[in-house]
């Protein structure tokens, strides 16, 4: 019993399907190049991520970082006028790791896609499945609350957060020369994007899923 639920443990992993919102109305070879940039920045396609149907997108990565990479994520696409994304969480297992993510299989992936459809119908941009209700439970209303403001980051205040979720270790003073803004203009998107806000729910996303 011990080897086998630690075999279980091992061989967790996290897996996102997404989808862009309002991509019918842009012009994909803004967004797209970037996005497909992001995903080759973290692993090779099509074993770990692959995007399809023109506007979805499945990536795997681990348990720990799947919270900060689902943000990476939603900001890169919310710094695209009328654009947004819809990131469904599968924590699981992986019976079969195929040459093609999409048609890898285990828990993690039937997890992540069957709730993608459940939030399109829902009308909800984030959400998080995992074979333990009680964590689903607590991380999803967490969720609901968060993405009142993940939706409604501005462009500007979107790049912002991209930048330091990709770049922890940029100072302020070098996003202002960088973005030819004031350091006051990008305190003041920090403190809109409740960058220190994401920071602490990030450690508390990686406390509770060390329950499962």
């Amino acid at each position: 019993m011990f080897i086998s639920n630690f075999a279980y443990i091992y061989s967790m992993i996290a897996i996102i399907t997404g989808d862009i919102i309002n991509s019918q109305n842009s012009d994909s070879e803004i967004w797209l190049p970037r996005l497909k940039n992001i995903l080759g920045s973290w692993s090779e396609t099509p074993a770990n991520w692959e995007v399809y149907r023109g506007d979805e997108f499945q990536v795997k990565c681990s348990v720990n970082d799947v919270f900060q990479k689902s943000l990476i994520l939603k900001s890169l696409i919310k710094t695209f006028e009328n654009l947004d994304v819809r990131l469904a969480i599968g924590i699981g297992n992986e019976v079969f790791s195929s040459e093609k993510i999409t048609e890898s299989n285990g828990s993690a992936y039937v997890n992540s896609g069957r709730l993608l459809n459940d939030i399109k119908t829902e009308g909800r941009t984030l959400a998080i499945k995992t074979d333990n209700e009680k964590v689903n439970r607590d991380l999803n209303i967490l969720f609901k609350w968060a993405s009142i403001d993940y939706n409604n980051w501005t462009v500007a205040t979107a790049e912002i957060i991209h930048r330091l979720l990709t770049n922890s270790d940029l100072t302020q003073d070098e996003l202002a020369k960088d973005l030819n803004i004031s350091q006051s203009s990008v305190s003041q998107r920090v403190k809109r994007g409740n960058y220190d806000l994401i920071q602490e729910t990030d450690s508390f996303f990686r406390k509770k899923i060390a329950e499962l």
